[in-house]
């Protein structure tokens, strides 16, 4: 079937919790939203349908932040895949056009965060996330004054320094990059330079994880306007970035098999990208800009593995060799990635989406990749879902 285009892409400053100046969610959405209409020079009457993905949220905040665009009466979807959010919503308007159902669609992530770690809202129903808290208790325990996050990430990277001998260092150093590609995008939270040692100096969390290893809430949004093929060339936009493949991946059995790597979603990650890589024929090696879901450090450092960026093991030589930045064989998150950008759950798929983009035209500024042509979106979400997308020009 033939490729579908993202004519557009527009993305707001990300904030922490309860700034004064930020925008509520639905005054965020719509910014990001007539952002991306007016990057792709199309306006909402021409939509045929809304994508819209927030987690902390009412029912139908989708439409309410639509509504501040247009009122065209429109299909508007609603999605909650906890961290994987805004990429499941970009699969599901791709899928739509894809599909032949309509020619053009909206998508939009957005959220409105609490400061503070991640938390309970239903205590009288079962917790989706039951299944992966039952398989870190059989696998490490579970300490209640720790965020149950940082333990099912952290004990992950642990498992790996068991495995391989990996100091806490090589952990800190993805923190010392993400904020060195930070200091160049002007839409990110955190652009101060930090040293190895600030963040090990920091409150230790699970594992090798620190604070400052840990991605911070924020509140933000992002959106994209995606189109057919035919679309695209009848309204001028063929040159534009097309997405060459993507896939969607939930748990198999191994996430709940004894390993934090499992429950993190290791498999899930490596199977999804190998049915990317397969569709198009194009394999990890020849990425050039890469946009992967580092919601702790020790999560960037096993998504090279997953991936293929690396062999596995062998993280803590790509880390030392520069090959996750600039110079080296990948730029990985040169937005700077949840950990220095923010991680407003429902926006993050939209902007990783909003860099690949720009990376692709040669128009990331002082963060550009030289030469980029193919780039690889990794999501993922605890619970679980993940989704890998590949752009191309």
């Amino acid at each position: 079937m033939s490729n579908v285009h993202v004519a557009g892409v527009g993305m707001i400053n990300f904030t922490k919790p309860g700034d004064p100046k930020a925008p509520d969610y639905h005054l965020a959405a719509a910014e990001a939203m007539k952002a991306a209409l007016a990057d792709s020079g199309l306006a909402y009457e021409d939509m045929q349908q809304v994508h819209a993905g927030y987690v902390y949220g009412d029912s139908c905040c989708g439409m309410r932040a639509a509504y501040e665009v247009g009122q065209t009466g429109i299909p508007i979807f609603n999605y909650n895949s906890n961290c994987s959010t805004g990429s499941s919503a970009i699969y599901g308007a791709r899928q739509a056009i894809q599909s032949g159902a309509v020619d053009v669609a909206l998508v939009v992530g957005f959220e409105k965060m609490e400061k503070g770690a991640l938390g309970v809202y239903f205590n009288d129903r079962m917790n989706p996330g039951s299944l992966h808290g039952m398989a870190m208790v059989k696998a490490q325990g579970y300490d209640p004054k720790i965020p149950g996050a940082a333990q099912m990430f952290g004990g992950a990277g642990a498992e790996y320094q068991e495995k391989y001998g990996t100091k806490d260092e090589v952990f800190a150093q993805i923190q010392v990059k993400a904020r060195q590609h930070a200091k160049h995008n002007p839409k990110a939270l955190f652009k101060e330079a930090l040293t190895v040692e600030e963040i090990l100096a920091s409150p230790k969390q699970f594992g090798p994880l620190t604070r400052l290893q840990c991605c911070p809430p924020t509140c933000g949004a992002a959106s994209a306007v995606l189109c057919s093929e035919e679309y695209a060339k009848k309204h001028g936009l063929a040159d534009s970035v097309k997405i060459l493949a993507q896939h969607m991946e939930t748990d198999s059995p191994d996430s709940f098999a004894g390993s934090m790597y499992g429950v993190v979603g290791y498999g899930m990650s490596q199977r999804a990208a190998n049915k990317v890589f397969e569709t198009t024929g194009f394999g990890a090696e020849d990425m050039d800009v890469i946009e992967l879901h580092d919601c702790f450090t020790s999560n960037e450092l096993l998504t090279y593995e997953s991936l293929g960026l690396t062999p596995e093991g062998t993280a803590e030589k790509f880390i030392a060799d520069g090959d996750n930045t600039y110079g080296g064989k990948f730029v990985v998150n040169p937005s700077g990635g949840l950990l220095s950008k923010g991680h407003p759950l429902g926006a993050t798929g939209l902007a990783q989406c909003y860099e690949l983009v720009n990376q692709l035209r040669g128009s990331a500024d002082k963060r550009q990749v030289e030469g980029a042509k193919l780039g690889l979106q990794h999501n993922i979400g605890i619970g679980g879902a993940v989704v890998i997308t590949m752009y191309g020009i």
